[in-house]
């Protein structure tokens, strides 16, 4: 198949070198919103062209805790394994990122405690895995359904991956000049909301800290990104400007095997619509912009 043609949500890439090829992963199930959870798949490429798979690279074992929305998975190497952080709910425990290892970005990964890593009164998404001055942190959103504007956060975590500290807030969505909130129903109500998505850090090679994410602007889902203004994961945050503004969003930065900066994220954001899209980025005095 063509890569442009898997359908998937909340992409992200993982270039294993040693292999030569990459690794896709992402929201995978067919009804990512109100069916069941099955897993979550993943997809093969050499060229970012064309693509094999599905690949099943995790199914829950009876007696999981979650039983829907497997959202946005994403894999990082540490330590000589793979560990895979997602997000993951059930009718009677909120949303939270669990955190999964396998010896192969193949998998089959499996959970590492069996409850997630996120604080459990806390309805939470899109973790990420972040090193900084040799401390693990994990960036994660808390969702505008507790917040009203939604809030990002970072989390110290131990060398085993454990939380180690309480979590520290970083921004709000309602910060960004492009976010522009949504009025979605809850409790048979009309609230207004402002989301927060798909944290994802990149250093710019001046030293900048910068963190990609997604919210809703003027044209539907939208890709920014905010400076730390500091260089330090605690910040402060300030935003700073659109990568994608044309209903696509939940993106990540990679280079690939041969060094282009590139961005991955989906679009349209319309359910059953969803494809992955390889952008490349221009990175210049500290600042990214797609190329046109």
């Amino acid at each position: 198949m063509l890569v442009s043609d898997i359908r998937i949500r909340d992409v992200f890439v993982l270039p294993v070198a040693q292999e030569g090829r990459y690794y896709l992963y992402g929201s995978t199930d067919t009804d990512t919103w109100s069916g069941p959870g099955v897993g979550f798949d993943a997809y093969v490429t050499t060229d970012l062209v064309h693509a094999q798979g599905p690949f099943p690279v995790f199914r829950p074992q009876p007696g999981f805790w979650a039983d829907r929305h497997f959202w946005a998975p994403e894999v990082h190497a540490y330590r000589g394994r793979y560990y895979m952080l997602a997000s993951f709910k059930s009718g009677d425990a909120c949303r939270g990122t669990q955190i999964l290892a396998a010896d192969h970005p193949a998998g089959p990964f499996l959970p590492l405690s069996d409850r997630p890593v996120t604080p459990g009164e806390w309805e939470c998404l899109d973790g990420t895995l972040y090193q900084e001055a040799g401390q693990n942190y994990l960036v994660f959103c808390r969702e505008w359904v507790q917040t009203g504007d939604g809030e990002m956060y970072a989390m110290p975590l131990d060398e085993e991956l454990n939380r180690a500290g309480d979590p520290i807030l970083l921004f709000t969505a309602s910060n960004a000049p492009w976010a522009r909130p949504s009025f979605p129903q809850k409790d048979g109500h009309e609230v207004t909301a402002y989301v927060t998505d798909g944290p994802f850090l990149h250093h710019t090679q001046d030293g900048a800290l910068l963190m990609l994410w997604s919210t809703f602007g003027e044209d539907g889902y939208v890709q920014g990104y905010s400076r730390s203004l500091s260089s330090s994961i605690t910040g402060p945050w300030a935003a700073e400007d659109l990568l994608y503004s044309r209903d696509g969003g939940h993106g990540m930065l990679f280079r690939t095997l041969d060094g282009r900066l590139t961005l991955a994220l989906h679009s349209p954001n319309s359910t059953g619509a969803e494809r992955l899209l390889l952008l490349p980025v221009s990175e210049n005095g500290g600042r990214l912009a797609v190329e046109k």
